[in-house]
């Protein structure tokens, strides 16, 4: 399928940064723009921002979207947030399987597909997380490490949900044992995000990108977007951009500074 058939995505993840304060000169300082309409722009505030978000974007073609919700609607889950608090501010767009969210919080490819389950459910986009580590890429498994993640958050539907479509049988090579492609609903995009890459300075090659989400469409669907996250800045998103199944990137650091992102945006109008 043509690159041109699939929507360009750029998606800022502020994490743990921004106050309303610094949100609010961080709006003032974005300049007006128009994007085209097979591309689309996101920001993932926390949670104390979200609401502030949604109001000083104006009328700019930004999205707003949540960096984590739990896959229960309520109940007893202190210090989460549900789909229905977030609908109710209007916001359906979330991010998942964040790998900081994997490192620190204990997010596994089980609550990652329940998360996404959910909100796929309750009619939210959703960005799902996948990569390698150093070690994992160093010691060749990252196909093996995208492939277990990928399986993990997209069962195959048609067996009912959380049924993968193989169970590992190859311990081995764990890679001939699962079949693919797996079914990806349209609510869905994907994110490669090789964790020594993130928040390091280091940014995997245009070729290197190319190869994992190359990979990652074999495995999934000829529709889906699929972003590069890791270290995206104004210096290497046009060569990213470039790559035949790089369809967007996910910005942590260039985010934060509006300058730097209307940079990205602009490069992705222009990749659009």
């Amino acid at each position: 399928m043509s690159k041109k058939n699939r929507t360009l995505i750029i998606a800022g993840n502020w994490k743990m940064n921004h106050t309303s304060a610094e949100a609010t000169q961080f709006f003032a300082g974005l300049s007006s723009f128009e994007k085209k309409p097979a591309m689309r722009v996101m920001l993932f505030p926390p949670f104390m921002t979200l609401s502030s978000s949604l109001i000083l974007r104006k009328n700019l073609p930004i999205e707003i979207g949540a960096q984590n919700v739990h896959w229960e609607k309520s109940g007893a889950f202190t210090g989460e947030i549900s789909g229905p608090m977030l609908s109710e501010l209007g916001i359906k767009l979330a991010l998942v399987g964040h790998s900081e969210r994997r490192q620190y919080f204990g997010e596994t490819d089980e609550t990652v597909r329940k998360r996404a389950d959910s909100l796929v459910a309750q009619g939210f986009d959703v960005i799902v997380c996948v990569g390698e580590t150093r070690a994992e890429r160093e010691a060749g498994k990252t196909n093996e490490v995208l492939l277990r993640q990928i399986h993990g958050a997209f069962p195959d539907r048609t067996k009912g949900a959380g049924a993968l479509l193989d169970q590992v049988s190859d311990t081995q090579n764990p890679i001939k044992s699962l079949k693919a492609p797996v079914a990806i609903q349209a609510r869905v995009i994907i994110a490669y995000e090789p964790v020594w890459a993130i928040g390091t300075g280091l940014t995997a090659t245009p070729e290197q990108a190319e190869e994992a989400h190359a990979f990652i469409r074999k495995h999934t669907s000829p529709h889906v977007s699929i972003l590069y996250g890791g270290s995206v800045s104004p210096q290497n998103i046009d060569a990213l951009l470039a790559c035949p199944n790089v369809d967007g990137g996910l910005v942590g650091g260039a985010s934060l500074k509006p300058d730097q992102f209307m940079q990205l945006i602009n490069a992705g109008i222009k990749a659009s």
